[in-house]
């Protein structure tokens, strides 16, 4: 059961669905455009404008061209009222990102990840990243709205726990958002790296770029999902859905970190294709300029990836392999879910995003059970390869200023 809707609520929901329109409307909007979108009365939008006005979240910027009447008052958001910094903890680079509240990029960092790294060790090095990355960008603390922080999963949301990522051998139990909420004093949001880059996407794509629902497929030194349905990141019940690396592509096959066989990620993610190049170019007695060093993995998979768009043999077989596995747990994704586009970000398809997303394409409107309902656009993310950093900047600006369904309900007592 949930309990109704009180008006306070509904007050606060009203606000941030007038913030997000004028967010989404870079060149302007008018007052009386505001309550035609949104449905809101011209006295309440009016009302919510001022407090906006006052509050320095959004300014006034001249007046539309007149049609006859009064030229009407064009309202933007103010960028520089607030900051945020994300943090992509990734087990190859971390990377920082600072953001004002447009979502532009005001200065970014990146740090190689320790070897084998102790949470304590990652925290430390973060907190003094942020600080110089502050400084930096010349953003005062006070205008910090907070951090975010997109980390491999699982995770529990509601102790701000990194559980035990694959990814991060002897991380358990690891109370992130605390360490950081006593280092810096502000808020901490903790979200999944593919939720978090999908929530960015949603926030960088003005103008209706990244409206409705689509999902997210992330690759970096894994393979996540991030899921927005309805302009509302889906969770799920324990805040860990959309693992799409976890798709079985192959029953009883590869083993998975995770403990199964088959899955997605045991094919793509980057120790497996390096894996799997280095074993065919040994049996064709072929070469491509590899370390196969651990500590240069990502590196060697680069080159892989560079070797296939350059039509090398052994790299381009590879490459359209894991491709067409991607393909196939996204027509079982597209199959669920039923979005109608698919973005691709991440790192991991810096050089070859264009062979996944035709491996892709191609799929889900060929098997796809409403492929005669719908066509399902699959295009590369607007906010690159740091999707993860600027994703979980993303998460303070969205959970503060989005329209979020949740604040209308709360569960009865």
């Amino acid at each position: 059961m949930r309990s109704g809707t009180n008006l306070p609520r509904v007050g606060g929901f009203n606000r941030s669905v007038i913030l997000d329109a004028i967010r989404r409307s870079p060149e302007g909007v008018s007052r009386v455009e505001i309550a035609a979108a949104t449905g809101l009365s011209a006295q309440t939008v009016s009302n919510i404008v001022r407090k906006l006005l006052d509050e320095d979240l959004v300014t006034e910027s001249g007046r539309a061209a007149s049609t006859g009447g009064k030229p009407r008052i064009l309202l933007r958001t103010n960028p520089t009222a607030y900051f945020s910094v994300g943090i992509h903890i990734d087990p190859d680079t971390i990377t920082l990102v600072a953001t004002d509240l447009d979502g532009h990029v005001r200065g970014t960092v990146h740090r190689r990840t320790p070897r084998n790294p102790s949470a304590n060790q990652v925290v430390r090095q973060v907190a003094q990243t942020v600080r110089g990355l502050l400084g930096k960008a010349e953003i005062p603390v006070d205008r910090l709205l907070g951090l975010g922080v997109a980390c491999p999963g699982p995770l529990d949301f509601s102790r701000g726990l990194v559980l035990t990522p694959p990814n991060l051998p002897g991380w358990h139990e690891v109370p992130l958002v605390a360490y950081l909420q006593d280092e810096f004093g502000v808020p901490v949001a903790l979200d999944n790296d593919a939720t978090a880059a999908a929530i960015g996407e949603r926030w960088a794509g003005a103008g209706g770029a990244r409206t409705g629902s689509f999902a997210f497929l992330y690759f970096g030194t894994g393979v996540g999902g991030g899921l927005l349905l309805g302009d509302q990141a889906w969770r799920g019940n324990s805040g860990n859905a959309g693992e799409f690396g976890h798709v079985v592509v192959a029953p009883n096959g590869a083993d998975c970190f995770c403990g199964n066989k088959g899955c997605l990620e045991a094919y793509v993610r980057p120790h497996a294709i390096v894996a799997e190049t280095a074993t065919l170019l040994e049996k064709r007695s072929a070469s491509l300029d590899l370390t196969l060093e651990p500590t240069k993995e990502f590196a060697d998979y680069e080159t892989i990836c560079r070797a296939a768009m350059a039509d090398h043999p052994v790299a381009r077989q590879v490459i359209q392999r894991a491709a067409a596995k991607v393909a196939i747990a996204a027509t079982t994704l597209v199959n669920v879910v039923d979005v109608d586009r698919i973005v691709l970000g991440g790192k991991g398809v810096r050089y070859v995003v264009e062979p996944y997303r035709a491996a892709i394409a191609e799929a889900v409107n060929a098997r796809s059970i409403a492929r005669h309902a719908r066509k399902v656009e699959v295009e590369p993310s607007l906010i690159g390869e740091d999707a993860g950093a600027r994703g979980a900047a993303a998460l303070v600006l969205h959970g503060a200023y989005s329209p979020q369904l949740a604040t209308l309900f709360s569960p009865s007592t």
